[in-house]
């Protein structure tokens, strides 16, 4: 094993990857760890050693990496990106314009990627605003005014400093895609992740353990949330791994004295196509409404004010354990998985692709049959990957 990956750095092109890709991680931490500029350090001090639980905002704060409970100037990390890019595949379904563009190939994706880049300034632009506010009324933070003196000033130089982050982090998964090694923004989310681990079992470890040192431990706890986390994850990549193989016939064609065709392969349909996407979608979805209600004043009318009340109990974004709120990211995520299914994976485009190529599905007739057959085949398996996910969110 340790041999591969010797081997890996003595290719020339692959080491210069590795190590470019390594270079971004670098960058890309230390920006998450970087405090906006017009921040109350004393304040920030005292949120994060309070211990507060986040509820869903906490779900936003690891795919940032940690950035948003640090207040960095990384806060919304990849998540204004993920959003214009789930945006812009759900609006090339039902816009012409943008489904004549994808159907251009390269050039027509450029122009689709370049949207992508302005929609995610603008919703850049727009959560660090709501971020930052709402963060100066401690309404996130569990009471803790994280920006002191709101003005102006302070608001602008704060919004601009986060968004320049958020387009710093694109350009950077970017680069990652066109010069590194693998697909840059799904290895940023998995760095953020990746990188809370040991501050979530430090947590675990506290609340459970206590110390060392501590005659009354209890290990029991911790020992068996650590069992339970390691289940999960090989779950989740034994999902991960399950496909569904459609077999493909090509059928033989005879051109002079050469015969063309007739080989066999298959169509691989995963069991979680749409990967983490409805989990983030979900997150995001859920909360829009929390932070809308927050915006209300504490004046206004006793219509607005149980609303806001009701919101808060059931979607509060430091609550979370309400059997409404878990029923309903449950169903969000379920359907959002079975939605961007259908968006990556057109059974009536792949019908037809095979058709024009000569290829078919044994005992199924070419065309509409062939399409019915890989909808009610990926329908069937994207259910209990939708339910697995469901039930891991």
């Amino acid at each position: 094993m340790l041999a591969v990956y010797r081997h890996m750095f003595t290719i020339p092109d692959l080491r210069r990857k590795i190590l470019f890709t390594l270079m971004v991680f670098v960058i890309y931490r230390f920006g998450a760890a970087v405090t906006v500029p017009g921040a109350d350090l004393e304040q920030l001090k005292a949120f994060q050693e309070s211990a507060n639980d986040l509820g869903i905002v906490g779900l936003l704060n690891l795919f940032s990496g940690g950035g948003l409970e640090q207040f960095s100037v990384f806060a919304l990390g990849i998540l204004p990106y993920i959003t214009s890019s789930i945006i812009m595949q759900l609006l090339t379904v039902v816009i012409p314009r943008l489904q004549k563009l994808q159907e251009e190939g390269q050039s027509g994706q450029k122009v689709i990627t370049q949207w992508t880049r302005y929609l995610t300034v603008i919703l850049a632009l727009l959560q660090s605003t709501t971020i930052s506010f709402l963060f100066s009324r401690g309404q996130l933070t569990g009471g803790f005014q994280l920006v002191s003196e709101w003005n102006w000033w302070r608001a602008s130089l704060i919004v601009l400093t986060m968004t320049a982050g958020t387009a710093l982090i694109m350009w950077l998964g970017e680069q990652i895609t066109a010069r590194g090694v693998g697909n840059g923004m799904s290895l940023l989310i998995f760095i953020s992740i990746i990188s809370q681990l040991p501050t979530q079992f430090g947590f675990i470890f506290t609340q459970t353990v206590g110390s060392l040192n501590n005659p009354a431990a209890r290990w029991t706890p911790f020992i068996l949330i650590m069992a339970i986390f390691l289940i999960m994850v090989v779950a989740i990549l034994y999902v991960d791994q399950g496909q569904r193989r459609i077999p493909i016939q090509f059928a033989k064609r005879v051109r002079g004295r050469r015969v063309y065709g007739g080989n066999s392969t298959y169509i691989p349909l995963k069991v979680n196509t749409a990967g983490v996407i409805p989990v983030i979608f979900a997150s995001s979805v859920l909360t829009f409404p929390a932070l809308l209600v927050t915006l209300i004043p504490s004046d206004e009318n006793r219509i607005l004010l149980t609303v806001r009340a009701w919101v808060d109990q059931n979607l509060g974004l430091q609550g979370g354990t309400t059997w409404f709120y878990i029923i309903l990211l449950f169903s969000l995520v379920v359907f959002f998985t079975y939605f961007y299914t259908a968006i990556q994976f057109d059974p009536k485009k792949q019908a037809d692709i095979l058709q024009r190529q000569g290829g078919f599905v044994p005992g199924v007739r070419p065309g509409t049959a062939t399409e019915r057959h890989l909808e009610h085949i990926l329908n069937r398996i994207t259910l209990p990957g939708a339910l697995f996910l469901g039930v891991i969110t």
